[in-house]
């Protein structure tokens, strides 16, 4: 081929290359249609699936069966709670008011005593053998004195000599009542009626004054101390009743009337301290007890309540589903329920009460709420709520 041969087959194959597309052109091509093609199919699935959950929620649902009741107008039992410790009316720690040597202890550990009866006697023999040194003077000093009486009578005698015979009659005589004294408190009694505790001390042990001999605690009355809110100070009132419970009984009930009201509010806890008394004869209850308060109140008129199982308590408050007329997809008349929520009050009898969010006579679902699974769902009422639950196949 000649030379002019040659640049017409160059240009050819340079207007070849000029005409096709870059190669990166036509891979933006490709994945633009790949791209449009996966949109479009999410797209067509999108719309699939909103169709589907539609015909689901458009097609009429099976009506659940549950127990309904009605909210009615009752009057409502009304107390205040708290938490109150048991104290004993009369409680102390028996010690000798002076030291000496133990020579009896007349009384039994965990046993009643009489106000008065001996519980130990301290060794007492020195202040024994100063009242008897004292009744002796005090005998000598009266002969001594009358006689000085009769002489100064027939003015033998001088007034002075009187005066100083009376004077010695009046120290022997004070001397006796003091050692009187000393030996009365060697022998250590019970200062009131009540039960011991456990004793303390021993035989021949010497005894300081103030040293712990044995507790005694009077059961008869005790006293039952709690707090409650400011706000509930206006309600309370002296001779107030007030039922209790224990750890010890937690199935019994105890009463007391309310004795003492602080005249004041705790500026830190903002409550204020009340006591009642309770009786004890017998002597069931203890110092020191953790009690459950309830200060009984006038009952509460016309108020809505429900039973208990009607309330639902969720961390967003309490609810409870309230039966409504509505129709289904068809227009047919039925009965829905519709979570309401609501404000309780005092529980009492497997009933509550509901201060706000329902009004007397609308129903409720009283037994079945599980088995509503949206606000809204379509019920039927059954005595038996039909609670009774799917059998389920055992598992091999």
């Amino acid at each position: 081929m000649d030379s002019s041969g040659h640049a017409r087959g160059g240009d050819i194959a340079l207007d070849d290359r000029a005409r096709r597309p870059p190669k990166t052109a036509r891979w933006l091509i490709i994945m633009g249609v790949i791209v449009l093609a996966v949109l479009g199919g999410l797209y067509f699935v999108r719309n699939m699936r909103d169709a589907a959950i539609k015909g689901i929620f458009a097609a009429p649902k099976p009506a659940i069966a549950v127990a309904m009741t009605e909210a009615e107008r009752q009057s409502v039992p009304h107390s205040l709670d708290a938490i109150g410790t048991i104290a004993a009316v009369h409680q102390v720690t028996v010690a000798p008011q002076v030291g000496g040597i133990v020579t009896q202890i007349f009384f039994t550990p965990g046993g009643t005593v009489k106000a008065g009866d001996p519980l130990a006697q301290l060794d007492d023999g020195p202040e024994q053998a100063d009242l008897k040194n004292f009744e002796a003077q005090s005998r000598y000093a009266l002969i001594a004195l009358k006689r000085a009486q009769e002489l100064a009578a027939r003015q033998v005698g001088s007034q002075a000599t009187v005066d100083q015979d009376q004077s010695l009659f009046d120290q022997a005589n004070a001397n006796i009542t003091k050692t009187k004294a000393l030996i009365a408190q060697k022998l250590i009694r019970a200062p009131f009626a009540g039960r011991l505790g456990v004793r303390q001390i021993d035989l021949g042990q010497y005894l300081s004054p103030g040293l712990p001999i044995v507790t005694l605690t009077q059961l008869a009355e005790l006293y039952v101390n709690f707090t409650l809110p400011e706000q509930d100070a206006a309600t309370l009132a002296p001779s107030q009743e007030i039922a209790f419970t224990v750890d010890a009984y937690p199935r019994q009930s105890f009463r007391a009337k309310i004795n003492a009201i602080e005249p004041q509010i705790a500026a830190d806890t903002r409550t204020v301290k009340v006591q009642a008394i309770a009786a004890n004869q017998d002597g069931r209850l203890l110092p020191g007890m953790f009690a459950k308060v309830r200060v009984v109140l006038p009952p509460l008129a016309d108020i809505v309540t429900v039973p208990e199982t009607a309330v639902e308590n969720t961390l967003y408050g309490d609810s409870v589903y309230v039966v409504k007329d509505g129709t289904d997809a068809n227009g047919k008349p039925m009965l829905k329920a519709v979570r309401t929520p609501v404000k309780t009050g005092e529980h009492f009898g497997g009933h509550v009460a509901i201060l706000s969010g329902l009004e007397p006579g609308e129903r409720v679902v009283a037994l079945g709420q599980n088995k509503v699974l949206f606000d809204g769902a379509p019920v039927t009422p059954s005595d038996s709520a039909g609670l009774t639950p799917p059998p389920t196949t055992p598992v091999n």
